[in-house]
Parts: C-alpha cells; sequence; structure tokens
C-alpha cells in the first residue's frame, strides 16, 4: 500500500466507529439511493459468490448476503474491516467474510460471480481506476455493479464534487474502460448530475450508454 493509501486507510479507521452516521443532510440521501441501486442491480443467486470492493462497515456486503451464497467485503481500513465484522456478527450473518485487500489486489484467490463498489473507486486517479476496472475484469465476474462519484456531462472545474473535490471520472470515461477490458454496459443510472450507477456485464447484451453523449 503506497503512502496515499495509508493515508487514506487510517484516515477512515478514525471515523469508522461513527461512519454510518457521518453523512450530512445533503448527501445521506444521495449515497443511500445510490448504495440501493447497486444492492438491487446485483441481484446475486444462491450460489453466487459476490465481492464488495471498497466495503466500509459492510453496508452492501450484509445486504446482499441475503441472496449470496457468500459474499466477500474489502477494504483497505482496519478500522471500516473491524466494524463490518462487528455488524455482521451483531446481525448473526455467517456467509459473509471481511479482510484487507484493495481494488488492484482485492486479496482473494476464489471464484468471483459478481463485484460490487459503491463510493470507493473515486478515492483512486484516473490511470489508476483503468488498473481498478482491469483487475476486476481478471476475476472473470459475470456482471459488475459500480456506484459512486461520476459526472454526467464534463465536469465543471468551479464545482468540484460535493464541494470536496473527490476524483470523480465523467461517466463517458468509466464506460470507455469497461468496454475496453470486454464488459458490456447495460445499465446506466443517473443518481445526481455528481453522482451514478453503472450496471456492466460480460454476455451479448447490447450496450445501453453511447460515450458520445458526454461529448
Amino acid at each position: 500500500m503506497h503512502e496515499k493509501q495509508e493515508q487514506l486507510a487510517n484516515h477512515f479507521s478514525q471515523i469508522a466507529h461513527h461512519y454510518d452516521d457521518k453523512h450530512d443532510s445533503e448527501a445521506k440521501p444521495i449515497y443511500n439511493a445510490c448504495a440501493s441501486l447497486v444492492i438491487d442491480y446485483a441481484d446475486p443467486r444462491p450460489d453466487d459468490v459476490t465481492l464488495d470492493l471498497g466495503t466500509g462497515t459492510g453496508l452492501i456486503a450484509l445486504a446482499l448476503a441475503e441472496d449470496a451464497g457468500h459474499v466477500v467485503g474489502r477494504d483497505i481500513s482496519n478500522g471500516m474491516i473491524e466494524q463490518a465484522r462487528s455488524k455482521a456478527a451483531d446481525s448473526g450473518i455467517e456467509n459473509v467474510e471481511f479482510g484487507c485487500g484493495e481494488f488492484r489486489d482485492p486479496q482473494y484467490n476464489g471464484e468471483v460471480d459478481i463485484v460490487v463498489s459503491n463510493f470507493a473507486l473515486h478515492h483512486l486517479p484516473d490511470e489508476e481506476k483503468r488498473e481498478a476496472i482491469e483487475a476486476i475484469a481478471d476475476l472473470g465476474p459475470r456482471r459488475f455493479v459500480l456506484g459512486d462519484a461520476m459526472f454526467f456531462g464534463s465536469p465543471d472545474p468551479e464545482e468540484p464534487l460535493f464541494g470536496h473535490g473527490v476524483d470523480g471520472a465523467t461517466v463517458g470515461m468509466l464506460v470507455d474502460i469497461l468496454t475496453d477490458v470486454g464488459f458490456v454496459v447495460t445499465a446506466v443510472e443517473r443518481v445526481h448530475d455528481q453522482v451514478g450507477v453503472l450496471v456492466a456485464e460480460q454476455s451479448g447484451e447490447e450496450p445501453v450508454y453511447d460515450p458520445q453523449e458526454d461529448q
């Protein structure tokens, strides 16, 4: 883990105990709407293995565990992982495991049917976003569901995402990367001008989004 990731991991470990309540009144409904869409689109089967990257306190992983055969949550923050494990234990959920891992090295070698991620990829600069999505494709999932900061259209440097300058990409850039690594984008949900959900599958489905729309 390089220095920037270590700083990010330490930051999230420090706020892990109150992370679930930290979103302000403006952002929390957007976050929750995005998370709900990610859960709905993941739609795991009873025998599916689902990998949640940037799992945080396990909100999505624990929700998916109700339907999936097994869920693997990975995060770079030990504090977040501890919170997720505690929530799983308190809820009596046994088909989920949490541990350290990142997008480009999830530290999981088993089969993966579905990969999900919500509000985590934006912490990577653009060149590392591509590396992360390439690593996800290499796992061979049939479906990847990404909920995150993303710009519908060209970003305005005078109006950074939610005022704190996270490194959001354009929807078109993300679609291009997903297509380049062999996915077909089968759904695009616009939650906010700067937040969306992309669904990508390894299938013969027709794409539903033309990156030229961002031009």
